[in-house]
């Protein structure tokens, strides 16, 4: 699978991206949400999800990792394919999803275009528990200008430790203390953990 594709934008509309590496030009489906995160740049990195079937293959690109994470949770979800995951996040910043799906609030997603009552309900069933586990909705605590966490929380993982509870350790120490190294961070979080 291919994690990550970095280039330079050479075509952007508010649903795909064409990105170009080494020759290649690589035509990435992307949210709105994406897409104001690529406004006005020449050269990106997008995380990248692949959905291979019989027909086509398709990429679908993410301007940081929350945001794919929470489109691969959604599509684990009976009924809800990427086109309709991508709608999802075009509607909402991937911390209000988060937050919808956490307080079942099944009336906000039924706004979402293509997702009706039951469709709802069977998301916020599936996700409720999965989105608080995954540390989604600490997406300020976890933000692309924060590399600490990420940074401690991969530590505290290679040494053994599960990623929801060092994620969970690291976003209370962060809390309290944002401008810690990566060092104290892993120094508290091992007295915690």
């Amino acid at each position: 699978m291919i994690d990550y594709i970095k280039g330079e934008i050479t075509e952007l509309t508010p649903a795909s991206v064409t990105l170009e590496n080494h020759g290649i030009g690589y035509f990435i489906s992307i949210s709105l949400n994406t897409y104001t995160n690529l406004s006005g740049k020449k050269e990106v990195q997008l995380y990248i999800y692949e959905a291979i079937r019989e027909d086509a293959h398709l990429l679908f690109g993410f301007f940081d990792k929350q945001e794919r994470e929470l489109f691969l949770l959604l599509i684990s979800v009976s009924g809800i394919g990427a086109s309709t995951a991508r709608m999802m996040l075009s509607s909402m910043s991937t911390a209000e999803l988060a937050n919808v799906i956490a307080s079942g609030n099944s009336d906000m997603l039924k706004t979402v275009k293509g997702i009706g009552l039951k469709t709802a309900q069977r998301v916020i069933v599936d996700l409720k528990d999965k989105v608080k586990i995954n540390g989604i909705e600490q997406v300020d605590v976890f933000s692309t200008t924060n590399t600490s966490g990420h940074e401690a929380v991969a530590a505290l993982v290679m040494l053994g430790f599960p990623q929801q509870s060092s994620q969970k350790v690291v976003a209370k120490i962060l809390k309290d203390k944002p401008d810690n190294s990566v060092e104290q961070i892993i120094k508290t979080a091992l007295k915690m953990l």
